[in-house]
């Protein structure tokens, strides 16, 4: 529309009409023909001056706008009419699309376009108005073409963009498998650098590693022959008679001169021989076999049963070691276990860890001592536990310290943790009332050489009867007859058991021994 020829021409009338010259040279051709209207309107008078017009004059005006002049006038109705129908058609469309953008179009970038289209069609549209009333006035209407283009653009690259992503969708599997090599190619180019760098460092460190394993190999074939020389050394070294001459040694030191050991003749193997040089093995008492039996563990532990393997790392256990010995000889038996202690405590050897068992109190704190220890703590290396039988599994308790004093004190901690026991609702031990039975026997009947009977009578009632109770067993030994026997008495009972236990010693007016050997508990004493 923007070349129609219409626009550039001067739509005038008839030029060979007598006021032709006149309309010509004022230019108000637009103006005559704008007024005609209302001449007619006014009764045939001009509507300017009011004077009547003669029948020439409104002859040479209608003669002036002849047919030419009309038709040109239609051209100018119809071209803008076109124009509006079309420009109204363009701008209704890319409404649509900004309504309905799809995820390919660039909305905002379209509405600029739009705005831009809207301004140069309401520019166009008042030139056209202008032209239609001023004929004679040539116009010319802004281009299109560049913002229609943009336009234009914008859909084909989205429809190109839709074309492509339906191809992808209808084709997902292989552009699937394309976008896997354009990724992977991405990360190639990207971390080409880093790859390069990585395929450098992983060549050198094959080769590091390579020649670590090589040396690896060489220094386990070392290993190999070095202990292979050290299997054919022992084999050299190992005797049985430093050990015979070790273990006869100590037999008599500690006064064992009766019999002696011997090798069996094939030096693998030893004998027991009287000093006639008869055979001693079945004649011998059951303290000598118990310390023939430790001095050979003893010396054991620091050999091997067989010609090799004395240099390999040990676990020693002495599982109650004294159970047939006198007290000389436990007091032996107890300095070597420590020296065994000690040696593996200073490194010396090769015992790395030692395990001590036993129900022997005496032996206990003849194998524990150290000057080095404090009252209330363990050495670094060492820990103290006590194994307490129960129903239906025995439990293991650690303590901070050395928790064995004497068997005496050690029947009062039993006490302290029944009350405490008894507080937290935890299962007592099934033999607390035969504790608090030797605890009385030890204190009022060995040394206190007290009546219990007598102490019995300061009680009535159930007390009374609880009271003969723990006294009953005194003189039947319930030390002994009942160190074995497992009677899991209530709660009630143990509640009742230990107040009279304490109304006992606060009745014979020894409290204060009970205080000693039971300070109170911090919280929930049980009551007197």
């Amino acid at each position: 529309h923007e070349s129609n020829a219409i626009l550039k021409k001067k739509v005038i009338g008839k030029e060979d009409v007598d006021i032709a010259a006149m309309i010509t040279k004022l230019g108000n051709s637009d103006w005559v023909r704008q007024g005609l209207p209302y001449y007619e309107q006014n009764d045939q008078k001009c509507p300017f001056c009011q004077q009547s017009i003669t029948e020439q004059f409104a002859q040479s005006l209608n003669d002036y706008f002849d047919e030419a002049f009309e038709n040109d006038t239609k051209a100018i109705n119809d071209l803008i009419v076109q124009y509006t129908k079309d420009a109204g058609a363009i701008q209704s469309a890319v409404v649509g699309i900004i309504a309905e953008p799809g995820k390919f179009m660039d909305v905002e970038k379209l509405k600029t376009e739009k705005a831009a289209l809207d301004q140069a069609i309401a520019a166009n549209t008042l030139r056209l108005e202008n032209k239609k009333k001023e004929p004679s006035q040539t116009v010319t209407l802004d281009s299109l073409t560049t913002v229609l283009a943009d336009i234009e653009a914008m859909i084909n690259e989205a429809n190109a963009e839709v074309v492509k992503h339906n191809k992808m969708v209808d084709n997902l599997a292989a552009e699937y498998q394309t976008l896997i090599a354009e990724v992977w190619r991405y990360v190639l180019n990207e971390l080409d650098v880093d790859l390069k760098q990585y395929r450098e460092n992983k060549e050198k460190i094959d080769k590091a590693i390579a020649g670590i394993e090589k040396s690896i190999m060489e220094a386990e074939k070392r290993i190999a022959d070095k202990a292979k020389e050290i299997a054919d050394l022992e084999k050299q070294a190992t005797s049985i008679q430093p050990t015979i001459n070790a273990i006869n040694q100590t037999l008599k030191r500690f006064g064992f001169d009766s019999f002696s050991i011997a090798d069996a003749g094939d030096g693998k193997h030893y004998k027991l021989v009287r000093a006639d040089g008869s055979d001693a093995k079945k004649t011998l008492s059951e303290g000598e076999k118990s310390i023939v039996v430790f001095l050979y563990f003893y010396h054991l532990i620091k050999g091997s049963f067989s010609e090799t393997g004395i240099t390999k790392d040990r676990i020693v256990v002495f599982d109650d070691p004294v159970s047939s010995l006198d007290s000389d000889v436990l007091f032996i038996v107890s300095s070597l276990i420590r020296e065994v202690c000690e040696n593996c405590r200073n490194g010396v050897e090769h015992i790395k860890q030692v395990f001590v068992l036993t129900h022997n109190v005496y032996f206990h704190k003849e194998v524990t001592y150290n000057h080095k220890r404090l009252p209330d703590k363990c050495l670094d290396e060492e820990s103290f536990w006590i194994v307490c039988k129960g129903v239906p599994h025995s439990q293991c308790d650690r303590h901070q310290c050395n928790p064995i004093k004497t068997s005496y004190q050690l029947l009062w901690s039993e006490v302290r943790e029944a009350e405490k026991a008894v507080q937290t609702g935890v299962l007592v031990s099934p033999q607390i009332e035969n504790t608090l039975r030797r605890i009385l026997e030890h204190y009022f009947t060995i040394l206190g050489s007290v009546d219990y009977k007598k102490l019995c009578d300061k009680f009535d009632g159930p007390d009374k009867v609880m009271c003969n109770s723990l006294f009953s067993w005194v003189n039947a030994g319930s030390h002994s007859a009942l160190d074995d026997a497992y009677i899991t008495p209530s709660d009630a009972m143990v509640k009742n058991a230990l107040r009279v236990f304490k109304e006992i010693f606060v009745k014979s007016g020894n409290l204060g021994h009970y205080e000693m050997m039971n300070p109170p508990l911090a919280t929930g004493a049980v009551a007197a």
